[in-house]
C-alpha cells in the first residue's frame, strides 16, 4: 500500500460547520444561512491575513489563536448584517461551534481506515483546546494517532510550515502521505507541499481554477475507502 499515514483536515471534512446555521436562524430569523456562511468567509479571511502579512517560518507576531478568530469573525458578521448580538446569543452560538456534530459516515471511515492498520492524523487550523472539545464531543478523538494544530508553527494552512507539521510528527515521506479535506484551497494547498489528496466535495462545486486537482475527489468520505484499498 502506497499510504503510511492518511491526515484529516477537521471543520468542514469531519465536523459539520454549518450546524450552527439552525441556532443563528432560531435567533435571528431570515439571516441564519447567510450568518453562518459569512462566519465561516470572514474566519478563513483573518487566518490568511495574519499568514500573510508575516510567513516567518517560526511563526506570526500576529497570530491569534483560531478560537480568537472565530469570536472576532462571529462579531464582524453580525456587525456587517446589522444583527444585534448580545451577549447570550454570542454565547449560545460560540457553545455550539465549540461542540460540532460529526458528518453522518465520519465515525465509520475512520473506523474502516484504523482496521486497514494505517496511521491516522488530524491537522487543523483549529487550535489545541478546540479540537480536544470538539474531537471528544464527536467520539472521533480515539480514531487519531495525533491531532496537530497549527498553533505548533503559529501559522496558518496553507503555509508550508502548517503542511511540515505532519511530517515533524511521522516519520514518513511526503508521497506516502495522503491528505483529506473538504476545502479546496485546503487540497491545493496540501498539493503544492507535495502531498496526495483527496477532496471531499460535500456543496458539488467545480474545483478552482489555479492550483493542482486533487488525486481523489468523492461527494462524501465513503469514497475515500475505496481508493484506499486499490492503491498499489
Amino acid at each position: 500500500m502506497k499510504y503510511q499515514l492518511i491526515a484529516f483536515d477537521a471543520y468542514g471534512t469531519l465536523l459539520d460547520v454549518f450546524a450552527v446555521t439552525a441556532s443563528a436562524e432560531q435567533l435571528f430569523p431570515g439571516h441564519g444561512k447567510s450568518l453562518s456562511q459569512l462566519w465561516r468567509d470572514k474566519q478563513l479571511e483573518y487566518t490568511r491575513l495574519i499568514s500573510l502579512a508575516d510567513p516567518n517560518a517560526e511563526g506570526s507576531q500576529h497570530y491569534q489563536s483560531f478560537w480568537d478568530i472565530t469570536i472576532a469573525a462571529l462579531r464582524f458578521s453580525c456587525k456587517q448584517l446589522k444583527l444585534n448580538l448580545t451577549r447570550e446569543n454570542e454565547a449560545q452560538l460560540l457553545q455550539q461551534y465549540a461542540h460540532l456534530d460529526p458528518f453522518t459516515e465520519s465515525k465509520q471511515v475512520l473506523g474502516e481506515v484504523k482496521r486497514m492498520g494505517l496511521k491516522t492524523c488530524v491537522l487543523s487550523n483549529g487550535n489545541t483546546e478546540m479540537l480536544s472539545t470538539a474531537l471528544g464531543h464527536s467520539q472521533l478523538k480515539e480514531y487519531f494517532d495525533a491531532v496537530i494544530s497549527v498553533d505548533e508553527a503559529r501559522q496558518f494552512k496553507i503555509t508550508p510550515a502548517s503542511y511540515q507539521l505532519v511530517l515533524k510528527h511521522f516519520s514518513v515521506a511526503k508521497d506516502q502521505v495522503l491528505f483529506i479535506s473538504c476545502n479546496a484551497w485546503d487540497i491545493i494547498g496540501a498539493n503544492w507541499f507535495g502531498f496526495d489528496t483527496f477532496w471531499v466535495n460535500r456543496y458539488l462545486l467545480p474545483f478552482e481554477e489555479i492550483g493542482l486537482k486533487p488525486r481523489y475527489s468523492g461527494e462524501n468520505l465513503n469514497a475515500l475507502l475505496p481508493n484506499i484499498k486499490t492503491t498499489p
